[in-house]
């Protein structure tokens, strides 16, 4: 088996049955450039999404970059909120010879983040996985053409 030289993994979960089921975003990014994409909303009875597609070498390099500048791996979340029957939301990173997983409740605002026990760690996470979701929607948008229905 090869060495992962990156493998990036994130997920947001309720982690109960709502109003509208289980519902999840999830995307994760392999050494290989294999993007893995999942959505399952179940709002006004949407179906799970499932992409899968390949990025660049050079898509994988930014990915990298943008990881390494966030400082994310200098991070501890013991001090953020753990999850609760909100949800969660879960970052995890295999880059080289560093492995970390963050795990924490779901952010809805800023105000979560400055009231954690850790609100600048929690910012750079914060801001990392909204940075990541961007522009794993913009991959989607580039390699499919999604029509609302």
């Amino acid at each position: 088996m090869p060495k992962r030289s990156l493998t990036l993994r994130s997920g947001n979960s309720t982690g109960h049955m709502g109003r509208y089921g289980h519902e999840f975003l999830e995307f994760e990014f392999r050494s290989d450039g294999r993007c893995r994409y999942a959505n399952n909303s179940n709002y006004r009875n949407d179906s799970l999404i499932r992409k899968e597609m390949y990025v660049s070498p050079l898509m994988m390099r930014e990915l990298k970059r943008i990881i390494m500048e966030s400082e994310i791996l200098k991070e501890d979340d013991a001090r953020w909120p753990k999850k609760n029957v909100v949800g969660r939301q879960e970052l995890e990173i295999r880059l080289a010879s560093d492995h970390i997983s963050f795990e924490t409740a779901k952010i809805g605002s800023l105000v979560d983040v400055q009231e954690s026990g850790d609100p600048e760690g929690l910012r750079v996470f914060y801001y990392l996985v909204q940075d990541l979701k961007c522009l794993v929607f913009s991959l989607i948008g580039l390699h499919f053409k999604i029509k609302p229905i």
